[in-house]
C-alpha cells in the first residue's frame, strides 16, 4: 500500500500494533454511521500527543479509509435547495429525509421507512427572528441526526452533514503532526488533492479544518510544495477564502509563506492578487493574522523587484506599507514582529524600492537588526538578525560604516563564538540542549556579517582582524564539519583578503593559505568558487603567501579549475594562473582553451567581462601576445565583443586590442618587428575600422579607450 511507513516492521512489533490499534481502524468500517463517527472521535482522542499510536494507525491503513469517508461525505452531502417566495424546500440527496418550510409551518416526512424516536421527543423546533433550528431527527433505524438547520435569509447551513467529514480531517491533521514519515505516508495517499477539494464545501468549520490540516502538511520540509500549484484554480480559490475568518487568513498565509520557494511561485501569488488581499491583514485585531501576513510579505519581497516596487506604493488604512512596517519595529512589540518587519524593509531596500540612505533604513531598520545581535536575544533571533543585517549592507559601504560603529557591533559578534559559555544564564535544559546543537549557526552568521562589514572599508577590516582571536577563529572555521560554516568562514577570509595590509600581516602570520589549500582539495562548487577567489588574492605579487603556495604545487590545481564545468571556477583558475611568472610558457594553450570556452558559452555578462579583462591582462606579455595572435578563434571573439551591444564587453575587448598593439618588447628591433606584425594583421582583420567607429561611441570610457588604441597605431 502506497501510504505505509517506509521502515519495515518486525513481526513482534506488528503483532503489538494490531493488538493495541486494530479496533480503532475496524470501527471505521462499521455499517452504522453513528458508530463510525464515534470511532473517528475515539481515534482523534487516542492519537493526541502519541506519535507511536499515529504511526500504528497509518500502518494499519487508517488513512485511506479516513480519506474515503471524507470524499464520500463530500459527494453525499450535496444540498438541493429551492427558495420560492416564503417557501424553502431542502432535500438531502441520497437519503429519505425531506423537510419543507411553508410559511411558518414545518413538516418532516420519512418516505419508505418507519420513523423511530428516542425518548419522548421526535423533533424540537425553535424560531428566533429569522433563525430556524431543528434538532433530534432519527431516521431509518439508525441515528441520522440533523443537529442544526439554520435559515438566515436564503442561506441554509447544515452542520450535521459535515460532522463526520470534519472529524476525519481533524484526525488526519493530528496524524500529520507526527514524524516526517507520517507526512510522507499522507502525501503518498494523496491527502493534498482531497483536502483541496474539500475547500469547495460551504461550511466554514469544515473549510478551516481542511486548511489547518493543509497548513500542517505543507510546513513540513518533506512535502513537495509544487503540489500547491498543480491545479491552476487552487491559488485563486485560496485568495477568495482569505476573507472568510481570521483562521482562514492565518492558515492560508502560512501555506503561502512555506510554499513560496522560487521566483515563479512569487509571480503566481503576485498575479493572483496576494498583495491586495493580504495587505489589509496587517491591521487585523488578531496578532497571529498580522504576524503571518508580515511573514508572507517577507517571502514575496525577497530578491523580487516587481513585488518590492509594488509594495512600496501600497496603502493600508491610509498609510504607506513601509510606514506600517516601520511601526512594527518598535521595541515594545514582540521580537518576532520586529525582526520580520526589518526583513521586509531590508528586502525592499535590496530590490531598489527603498533608498539605502532613507531614514527608515538608516535610523530604523539597521539599528533594529543590530539590536537583534545582542547576547540578550535567543540564538535563532541572533542568527536571523546577523544574516539579515549582512544582506542589507552587503552592497553599500556607507551602511557598513554606520553598522560598524553602532552598539559596538564588531565586538558584539565576538560573543557568537563563545556561545553557550560556561557561565551561560540559560536555566532551561531543553533550551540549552537546543542551543548546543545549533551553536554552529551562530558562528556561520558571525562570519557572514564580518564578511559583509569588511568588504570595502580598510579601517573596518583592521578592526575585525584585531578582534580577539579573530584570525584563529577563521582558520578553525575553514575546517569545521558544517559545510555552511566553512563557506561563511571562507567568505569572511575573502572579504579580508582584499586588504594589502592584511595580506602582508595577519594572513602571513597565521599561514591561512594552508587550510585554504586543504579546502580546495575536496569541496562543493560554491565553496570552491569562494576559496579560489581568495587564492587569487593570495597569489598577487605583493603577497608573502605567494611563494609557499607555489611551492605546494598549486599550478596543477589551478589548471584543473580552468577545465571545470563552472564558469566562475574557470575564471578564477585563469585569474590565479595569470599572476604566476612564466605560466604562459608552460600552460598557455590550456589557459587559452579555457578562455575560449567561456567566451563561447551562454554565460552572464559579468563572467564574460571578467574573462575579457583576464585576456587583456594576459596580452600584456610577449608569450601571451604570440598565443593570442596565432589563435584566429580568439581574435574573432575579441572582434565580436568589440561590436557587442553591451558597453562593458566592448570596453574590455577594446582593452585587449590596445594591449596587443602596444609595444613593450625589450629591444628596439623586437619592437619594430613584433609590434608592426601584430598591427598589420589586426588591420587586415578589420580591427582598425572598428576602433575608428568606437571613437564616436556615446560611452565616454569606451570612446577614450578607442582613441588611445588609435594613437598606438599612429605612433
Amino acid at each position: 500500500m502506497a501510504c505505509l511507513l517506509e521502515a519495515p516492521l518486525r513481526i513482534s512489533v506488528l503483532s503489538e500494533v494490531t493488538a493495541t490499534s486494530r479496533h480503532y481502524v475496524d470501527r471505521l468500517f462499521h455499517p452504522d454511521p453513528q458508530k463510525v463517527l464515534q470511532g473517528v472521535i475515539d481515534m482523534k482522542n487516542a492519537v493526541i500527543g502519541n506519535n507511536k499510536q499515529k504511526a500504528n494507525l497509518i500502518v494499519l491503513g487508517a488513512v485511506p479509509r479516513l480519506l474515503y469517508l471524507l470524499q464520500q461525505g463530500l459527494s453525499s452531502s450535496e444540498l438541493k435547495t429551492e427558495v420560492l417566495g416564503s417557501e424553502l424546500r431542502t432535500e438531502v440527496l441520497g437519503s429519505e429525509l425531506r423537510t419543507e418550510v411553508l410559511g411558518s409551518e414545518l413538516r418532516t416526512e420519512v418516505l419508505g421507512s418507519e420513523l423511530r424516536t428516542e425518548g419522548a421527543v421526535v423533533l424540537r423546533t425553535e424560531v428566533l427572528g429569522s433563525e430556524l433550528r431543528t434538532e433530534g431527527v432519527v431516521v431509518l433505524g439508525s441515528e441520522l441526526r440533523t443537529e442544526c438547520v439554520v435559515l438566515l435569509g436564503s442561506e441554509l447551513r447544515t452542520e450535521g452533514a459535515v460532522v463526520l467529514r470534519t472529524e476525519c480531517v481533524v484526525v488526519l491533521g493530528s496524524l500529520a503532526m507526527g514524524t516526517e514519515n507520517n507526512i510522507k505516508s499522507l502525501v503518498d495517499c494523496h491527502i493534498i488533492p482531497a483536502l483541496l477539494q474539500g475547500l469547495v464545501c460551504p461550511d466554514l468549520i469544515f473549510i478551516e479544518a481542511c486548511l489547518r490540516c493543509l497548513r500542517t502538511v505543507f510546513i513540513s520540509p518533506v512535502t513537495p510544495v509544487q503540489l500547491l500549484y498543480t491545479d491552476p484554480t487552487v491559488i485563486p480559490h485560496l485568495m477568495s477564502l482569505l476573507s472568510r475568518s481570521p483562521r482562514t487568513q492565518d492558515y492560508i498565509t502560512q501555506i503561502f509563506s512555506h510554499c513560496c520557494k522560487t521566483p515563479e511561485h512569487q509571480t503566481v501569488l503576485f498575479n493572483h492578487g496576494a498583495i491586495q488581499n493580504i495587505a489589509p491583514m496587517l491591521i487585523s485585531l488578531s496578532y497571529k493574522v498580522r504576524m503571518q501576513a508580515l511573514k508572507c510579505f517577507s517571502v514575496l519581497a525577497y530578491e523580487n523587484t516587481q513585488v518590492s516596487m509594488t509594495l512600496v506604493n501600497v496603502l493600508v488604512d491610509g498609510d504607506l506599507l513601509s510606514q506600517v512596517f516601520v511601526r512594527m519595529l518598535q521595541r515594545d512589540l514582540p521580537i518576532e514582529m520586529q525582526l520580520t518587519a526589518a526583513k521586509c524593509l531590508t528586502y525592499m531596500c535590496r530590490a531598489g524600492a527603498i533608498r539605502t540612505d532613507d531614514r527608515c533604513i538608516v535610523l530604523k531598520t539597521l539599528p533594529c537588526l543590530v539590536r537583534m545581535c545582542s547576547k540578550e536575544r535567543l540564538l535563532e533571533e541572533r542568527v536571523e538578525g546577523a544574516e539579515t543585517l549582512a544582506y542589507l549592507m552587503e552592497p553599500d559601504v556607507e551602511l557598513q560604516r554606520i553598522a560598524s560603529v553602532t552598539d559596538h557591533l564588531v565586538a558584539m559578534l565576538a560573543d557568537y563564538f563563545k556561545y553557550p559559555s560556561s557561565v551561560s544564564a540559560i536555566t532551561d535544559i531543553k533550551r540549552l540542549d537546543h542551543d548546543l546543537k545549533h551553536a554552529h549557526e551562530l558562528r556561520q552568521a558571525a562570519f557572514k556579517l564580518y564578511a559583509s562589514l569588511g568588504s570595502n572599508d580598510e579601517d573596518i577590516r583592521k578592526k575585525i582582524t584585531e578582534t580577539e582571536n579573530m584570525m584563529d577563529r577563521i582558520v578553525s572555521g575553514l575546517s569545521e564539519s558544517s559545510i555552511k560554516v566553512r563557506l561563511a568562514a571562507v567568505r569572511c577570509l575573502h572579504s579580508l583578503s582584499r586588504s594589502v595590509q592584511q595580506l602582508r600581516t595577519s594572513f602571513h602570520d597565521h599561514a591561512v593559505w594552508k587550510p585554504l589549500m586543504k579546502l580546495l582539495q575536496n569541496a562543493p562548487d560554491e565553496v570552491l568558487v569562494m576559496a579560489s577567489s581568495t587564492l587569487c588574492n593570495l597569489l598577487l605579487e605583493f603577497s608573502p603567501s605567494k611563494e609557499p603556495i607555489l611551492e605546494s604545487g598549486v599550478v596543477e590545481l589551478l589548471c584543473s579549475l580552468t577545465q571545470s564545468d563552472s564558469p566562475a571556477l574557470r575564471v578564477n583558475g585563469i585569474w590565479a594562473l595569470m599572476h604566476i611568472d612564466q605560466i604562459m610558457s608552460s600552460h598557455g594553450k590550456q589557459i587559452m582553451q579555457a578562455v575560449t570556452l567561456i567566451l563561447e558559452g551562454e554565460h552572464s555578462i559579468e563572467v564574460k567581462e571578467q574573462t575579457l579583462c583576464i585576456l587583456a591582462n594576459i596580452a600584456d606579455g610577449n608569450t601571451a601576445k604570440e598565443l593570442i595572435m596565432t589563435n584566429d578563434d580568439i581574435l574573432q571573439k575579441i572582434k565580436y565583443y568589440m561590436g557587442h551591444s553591451n558597453a562593458k564587453l566592448q570596453l574590455a575587448a577594446t582593452f585587449c586590442i590596445s594591449n596587443l598593439i602596444w609595444n613593450e618588447e625589450g629591444s628596439e628591433a623586437d619592437a619594430m618587428t613584433g609590434c608592426q606584425e601584430r598591427q598589420d594583421k589586426l588591420r587586415e582583420l578589420g580591427f582598425v575600422d572598428i576602433l575608428h567607429k568606437l571613437t564616436q561611441a556615446l560611452d565616454p570610457n569606451l570612446c577614450e579607450r578607442a582613441k588611445t588604441a588609435m594613437q598606438h597605431y599612429l605612433a
